[in-house]
């Protein structure tokens, strides 16, 4: 037995709804790894239970197996807000979502989530991102004055498959330039590098990342930096 089956033998199982999304993520889109799958679904489960908000944004929603495990520990009237740019995914994504468990929990919106909270003035008591990771500098100075003072954030994929300490990805700017040029997904490298960055200096929050999957970073708001 691996140390992630051992892992996953000894935590929750995985809720048989979210199992069936899983399946047909794997069987009927490209790029499943993207899903959040069992042990960090459960992670998020539980870090709404202990937060126990009132307001989620999430940022990304692809198959919607991540807003479901966390809109499945909300409580009272709690809701949850996901916002997916790719408007090919709704036939897939929004089925699930409004046939799930917990649809009542859930607001599912297409579109550019940058532009969304231009024009939105709700306060949320934690953000999951997990979209195009060239934006998630933009992500997080667009989301921080919806960010309720002690509020969280919940960055994924952070440590980028360890392509954050690549020599290649450590590279001079013009080097990061030219690569960029040649390279989408080097884009990417460079866009969670200078999201890790800015998060670490910034003096109005706490943080930790976690290497769980491909990194996974809490960030909280300190209240005192906010008011």
């Amino acid at each position: 037995m691996s140390l992630d089956d051992y892992i996953l033998a000894h935590i929750d199982p995985e809720p048989e709804y979210l199992h069936r999304l899983w399946r047909a993520t794997h069987l009927h889109l490209n790029y499943p790894r993207m899903a959040s799958g069992h042990l960090q679904g459960r992670l998020l489960h539980m870090l709404v239970h202990m937060i126990r908000p009132s307001a989620v944004l999430e940022i990304g929603t692809f198959t919607g197996y991540s807003a479901l495990c966390m809109a499945s520990a909300l409580e009272g009237n709690a809701v949850l807000h996901t916002i997916e740019i790719n408007d090919e995914q709704e036939d897939f994504t929004r089925p699930w979502l409004e046939g799930s468990p917990w649809a009542d929990r859930i607001r599912f919106y297409i579109g550019d989530a940058l532009s969304l909270l231009n024009d939105c003035s709700d306060l949320f008591d934690l953000v999951f991102i997990d979209a195009d990771k060239r934006h998630y500098v933009d992500y997080y100075h667009a989301v921080m004055p919806h960010l309720r003072p002690g509020g969280f954030i919940i960055a994924d994929n952070t440590l980028w498959d360890g392509h954050v300490v690549d020599d290649e990805a450590l590279a001079t700017s013009a080097q990061r330039s030219a690569q960029v040029a040649l390279n989408g997904k080097d884009a990417q490298t460079q866009g969670i590098i200078a999201f890790n960055d800015l998060v670490a200096a910034d003096p109005a929050v706490e943080r930790v990342i976690l290497p769980l999957r491909d990194g996974l970073t809490l960030i909280r708001k300190i209240p005192e930096a906010s008011s």
